[in-house]
């Protein structure tokens, strides 16, 4: 299975190298990812739970990255066992790339991967796009989870007004206090009649 892409990420490249190396947010970035523990330099021990067409499965494995060119890219190879339903074997090569002036990032990959046992056996379209969905999750709560804060994302002359404070708006006290002051004269007028 070979499988390319290039995705843009709204974030600048530093922030997402840092994502793409830091566990927990991986962790939470995976689908179906249990756990994840440090095993040896730029190498980590994964958990996996997945299903592909009639084969679920959880897989145990090892990551490990190689060619590392901080925050150029990396490449990661992977090894998993997942029991009856098989194993998956290969490697991905990553690269960052800034792009609208250092803003975003485009995270290109290219993924080179065998399958065996069952998931060999459940077709090259199964495989196929159980893998472009986990891909497309996986990238969907990595951007969520590297984007800047909506204050940073925007500058100030494209942001939507913000109302300020009522302290920092004095005419609005004033005029607060002259409509009270109106409805109080105005409810003591009735009042005296």
């Amino acid at each position: 299975m070979e499988m390319t892409s290039t995705r843009t990420i709204a974030a600048p490249r530093d922030r997402v190298w840092a994502a793409l190396n830091d566990p927990a947010v991986l962790m939470q970035c995976v689908p179906g990812c249990e756990g994840l523990v440090p095993d040896g330099v730029d190498a980590w021990k994964i958990v996996l739970a997945a299903k592909v067409g009639s084969v679920s499965a959880r897989f145990t494995g090892r990551m490990a990255l190689s060619d590392v060119r901080p925050p150029e890219g990396y490449t990661l190879g992977f090894d998993g066992q997942g029991g009856a339903a098989g194993f998956a074997r290969g490697e991905a090569k990553v690269a960052l790339a800034p792009v609208a002036g250092g803003v975003a990032t485009d995270l290109s990959y290219a993924v080179k991967a065998q399958v065996g046992g069952k998931l060999a056996q459940v077709g090259s379209r199964l495989v196929d796009g159980a893998a472009g969905k986990l891909a497309d999750d996986f990238f969907a709560r990595f951007a969520a989870a590297v984007a800047p804060p909506a204050a940073e994302a925007e500058p100030a002359s494209l942001a939507p007004a913000k109302s300020r404070a009522p302290a920092a708006q004095p005419w609005i006290r004033y005029a607060a206090i002259a409509l009270m002051l109106v409805i109080l004269a105005y409810l003591y007028s009735r009042g005296t009649r």
